[in-house]
């Protein structure tokens, strides 16, 4: 629970992040690389979160949709290992890394942002308030002396939505009923069922004679990892899970300089533990039991599966047990925003009830995975374990509270239902969303207005311009020059993208290359009235409907203009692809940039 205490000379700052986690860490730098003071308080030694702190460096999801500050990182990732296949070294993941060299590269990359960004660590809040249009934050630093800080703007990326509790924003724990949400596998009645969170362990390997066993935790039971892996303990295998075998346990995680990350769900060392409402000390208090749990999982893997050689890896984590600063939280508090979004949106968005994806700001394509096998009445609870959803953007509305200005929440407490964090919460998405936070917070700063006051497309734009994804297409690598076309166009719906799931992949395409059909062009809604035959569309016949609806085609060489548009083939009785159709409506009416839309993803002008 936040306090009022005494505090120092107070700091005018423009935008303050609290939360150096991995959106916290790619508000700041966003912020900062827009010209914009920013300070970024971090309770741990460390910058990540999840992706470091908690050593979830086993990233989920978004190989193929690198992006922004995210891909940022993944390339430096590459260069430290050298390849991407280096990165593969675990088969969980596409992109496995060692926690300490994560944290490495995101201090260097907030170091470079200079004087604009300064991130202070190990600081604990004690205050929020607003006052006279400023948000006033104390905090105490790892000495004990007591600070005061007063911002325009502030971004809550704590791990539990803790600043917008405290500066009253509503919120949600746990799951919303179907009737609710609409979601038709929630369940009929609300809960307060979080996921199960992780103390995530890593493990060497010292050498084949090396015995690493560790002290037999207090309470030690080995039954809940009977079917952790294929091992004479095995039990009836309830979760008709497959139970691999111990080296496919081991490697799941493992990381380019060998260690293993032990973050093994369903018989592994999940637990289940809500601390959300908890105060900071009682959350440090309850942890202790997740510490435990995995320990005993340690010890389980070490004794009864005979790996004694492996031991809790020395040099991963400056901490005295050798565990991560922080567990891997699931969930948090889920704000209720301008926006509000829901697993039905991501699988159909062009069917919703609301244009939502008009408005992304970020893009994943994880499954809606949930973890809830360590809840006592888990067999009660929707079976979510990788419900199908084709790669999805998640709209701007969400980081934004419905009754509180100039706060901007990220991380995993954005306005999305239970169900659909289980997509939402994934690393490569929440750091699309930091990135995102700090692009609309600067914004405020720079243009002297409320986050309220910027609009959609603004952020889209500077998003856009920094590399980043605001539809999830798979078309295009954001270095093609007719990237940001289809990306606008797509935010519009005039052309719309297609969802697919291909076995574990979770997909979206906008169909570049196929040929442009009169059926599938959605203009009427901005444009009134359009009449367009069905069927295939031949480059002169578009070039002629655009320029009949108002469209800004020159009279003249046509083929001049076609070839500045970066297009080829300039062949009028050849059917226009979708690509082209992109780029010619783009250019001719830019209706991204003419057209505004409100948080639901309507039309304003």
């Amino acid at each position: 629970m936040l306090v009022i205490a005494s505090c120092s000379a107070q700091e005018q700052i423009d935008v303050l992040v609290v939360g150096g986690g991995a959106s916290g860490t790619a508000a700041g730098i966003q912020a900062a690389r827009m010209g914009v003071h920013t300070i970024v308080l971090e309770e741990t030694p460390w910058l990540g979160g999840m992706l470091t702190s908690a050593g979830v460096s086993c990233v989920d999801g978004n190989n193929r949709l690198r992006s922004g500050i995210f891909g940022e990182f993944a390339d430096s990732l590459v260069a430290r290992y050298g390849s991407d296949e280096a990165l593969k070294s675990g088969w969980v993941s596409n992109i496995n890394f060692d926690p300490h060299v994560g944290q490495e590269i995101l201090t260097n990359m907030a170091q470079a942002c200079g004087k604009l960004l300064d991130v202070r660590r190990e600081t604990v809040i004690t205050e929020v308030k607003g006052e006279a249009g400023d948000w006033h934050v104390s905090y105490r630093d790892s000495r004990g002396s007591k600070h005061s800080i007063r911002a325009d703007v502030i971004i809550d990326a704590t791990e539990l939505g803790d600043v917008a509790k405290a500066c009253g924003v509503d919120y949600r724990i746990g799951m919303e009923a179907s009737e609710d949400t609409g979601e038709s596998i929630a369940p009929e009645q609300a809960n307060d069922v979080i996921q199960d969170l992780t103390y995530v362990a890593f493990l060497k390997d010292y050498g084949p004679d090396a015995d690493m066993t560790i002290e037999m935790p207090e309470g030690y039971d080995p039954s809940p990892f009977y079917n952790s892996c294929q091992n004479p303990l095995n039990v009836e295998n309830v979760t008709g899970q497959t139970i691999w075998s111990p080296e496919m346990m081991i490697t799941y995680g493992k990381t380019p300089e060998g260690r293993y990350m032990i973050n093994w769900p369903i018989y592994g060392n999940d637990c289940y533990l809500n601390v959300i409402e908890m105060s900071h000390e009682d959350r440090e208090e309850a942890l202790k039991e997740a510490k435990r749990f995995t320990l005993s999982f340690v010890y389980f893997i070490q004794t009864q599966l005979g790996m004694k050689n492996l031991g809790l890896a020395d040099d991963v984590f400056p901490t005295s047990d050798k565990l991560p600063f922080i567990p891997y939280h699931r969930e948090s508090r889920r704000i209720v925003g301008e926006a509000f979004f829901t697993m039905d949106a991501a699988a159909d968005p062009y069917a919703y009830k609301e244009p939502l994806y008009r408005t992304g700001v970020a893009v994943g394509d994880y499954p809606v995975d949930h973890h809830h096998f360590r809840h006592p009445d888990w067999r009660e609870l929707p079976d979510l374990e990788f419900y199908p959803i084709p790669s999805f953007n998640v709209p701007m509305g969400t980081m934004i509270p419905k009754d509180v200005d100039d706060l901007i929440v990220a991380e995993k407490s954005i306005s999305v239902s239970n169900l659909m964090n289980g997509a939402t919460r994934l690393q490569p998405v929440v750091m699309q969303l930091g990135q995102a936070a700090g692009a609309l917070a600067a914004l405020a700063c720079i243009e002297d207005k409320g986050v309220k006051e910027i609009g959609v497309r603004q952020v889209q734009e500077k998003l856009l311009d920094s590399g980043c994804y605001i539809m999830p297409y798979l078309d295009l690598p954001k270095s093609d020059p007719h990237f940001k076309a289809l990306q606008r166009i797509g935010a519009t719906g005039v052309l719309r993208g297609e969802g697919r799931n291909v076995g574990w992949s979770n997909e979206t395409w906008f169909r570049a290359d196929e040929p442009l059909r009169g059926e599938e062009i959605y203009a009427s809604e901005l444009y009134g009235a359009i009449t367009v035959d069905p069927g295939e569309i031949s480059v002169g016949r578009m070039l002629e409907l655009v320029r009949s609806y108002g469209g800004r085609v020159p009279y003249g060489q046509l083929s001049d203009w076609w070839t500045q548009l970066g297009l080829n083939d300039f062949d009028t009785q050849r059917i226009a692809t979708r690509m082209e159709a992109a780029v010619v409506i783009d250019a001719a009416f830019d209706p991204f940039g003419m057209f505004e839309v409100d948080y639901k993803g309507y039309f304003t002008r």
